[in-house]
């Protein structure tokens, strides 16, 4: 196995396993959630290294996923006081724990592997130097096997608790009637986040941990409503992002991590732009669509507001209507130009009249205005 196709296959391993709780924050709106705790969880590592004095103990481990949920606590402990919104709560802890463990590091561990560049950016070409060695054979990487597992493991979880963190995101009332408790589920999807943090920043690092995390799920909420397509979709972007940020990084000589990030983000402004229903394009087609077809609408209810006689008839002159409506002449000239070309309207003798076409356009507008 080449160490280009183990670190492919890190990649996709660890972005999957980062999409797939992260289309639960983005549909709770806590995104943000997830930059601070990929940040604070160095201080639960920090710590735990000073108990065991050892970077291979699985207390790290523990002790990281727990300042996650300690990092949500204390967010959801300011907001609940009503003195700071969410995202401020998310400025003061996210700054203030990642900054304790940086002074840690920096004051008593600076002899020790505790990189915080590596730990920020995180460098997957060094990943297949790390070797898993069973019965004194090499058998991979040993961040295939422990990606691989974190994969495994959130796929288990949301498959066995699906219908639960299905109902608690949509509607955590409904929730509580039915029995699950909205607080539960919220603090072991929390949990989730922290420990595929944990596990993935080794390899990728925190930064990158957050755009697998975040990117992917947010670009297939912009093709889809289905809560399974989009776990599909995401994990289906981040493998995408992966591969393409790799193939990009060793085409261009740069680092690993950045390119993946930058192909996370590309993917996303693609699909922003190009989504079928969602996109930048298609929103700009309907507003205009929109706005053509509140112009005729505004225009035809005009004209059959003063055709019932022949003295209001003669506010409907193409030399007189823009001033009634406060049109300038090239707004007008174009409406009346697409209900012409739609026989909505005629125009004869300088005077505008609506087609039986264009009264049914009116009559359905008021039907769309007042119901009925």
């Amino acid at each position: 196995m080449s160490a280009a196709f183990e670190i492919q296959l890190i990649a996709v391993f660890v972005s999957v396993a980062c999409a797939l709780p992260g289309a639960f924050l983005v549909l709770r709106k806590m995104s943000m959630m997830s930059d601070s705790i990929t940040h604070t969880i160095l201080l639960g590592i920090v710590l735990a290294f000073f108990l065991t004095h050892d970077l291979s103990s699985p207390l790290l481990i523990a002790g990281a996923a727990l300042m996650g949920v300690v990092t949500v606590w204390l967010t959801e402990t300011l907001t609940k006081t009503r003195l700071l919104s969410e995202d401020s709560a998310i400025g003061i802890v996210f700054p203030l724990l990642f900054s304790i463990a940086i002074i840690l590091i920096t004051r008593y561990a600076g002899l020790v592997h505790l990189d915080t560049d590596s730990v920020l950016l995180g460098e997957l070409a060094f990943a297949p130097f790390d070797r898993m060695i069973v019965l004194g054979t090499d058998i991979g990487a040993k961040a295939i096997y422990t990606s691989g597992v974190l994969l495994l493991i959130n796929t288990v979880l949301i498959a066995v608790f699906y219908k639960e963190l299905k109902i608690v995101t949509f509607d955590p009332m409904l929730a509580a009637v039915l029995g699950f408790s909205p607080a539960v589920i919220h603090y072991g999807l929390m949990t989730m986040v922290s420990l595929t943090a944990v596990g993935a920043f080794e390899a990728v690092g925190s930064i990158l941990v957050v755009a697998f995390m975040i990117g992917p799920p947010v670009t297939a909420y912009l093709l889809t409503d289905d809560l399974k397509v989009l776990l599909l979709l995401s994990a289906l972007f981040g493998a995408l992002s992966g591969v393409l940020g790799y193939q990009a990084a060793h085409l261009l000589d740069v680092s690993i991590a950045g390119s993946m990030a930058v192909a996370t983000g590309l993917i996303f402004a693609l699909v922003f732009i190009l989504a079928p229903k969602r996109g930048l394009i298609s929103v700009l087609i309907r507003k205009r669509r929109n706005r053509k077809e509140y112009a005729q609408t505004t225009l035809l209810l005009h004209v059959c507001n003063h055709q019932d006689s022949a003295e209001e008839r003669q506010e409907n002159g193409i030399n007189t209507i823009a001033e009634h409506l406060h049109w300038n002449q090239k707004k007008l000239e174009k409406t009346i130009y697409s209900l012409v070309r739609g026989e909505k309207v005629n125009i004869e003798r300088a005077l505008i009249t609506a087609t039986p076409a264009g009264l049914r356009m009116v009559e359905d507008a008021k039907k769309n205005l007042f119901g009925g």
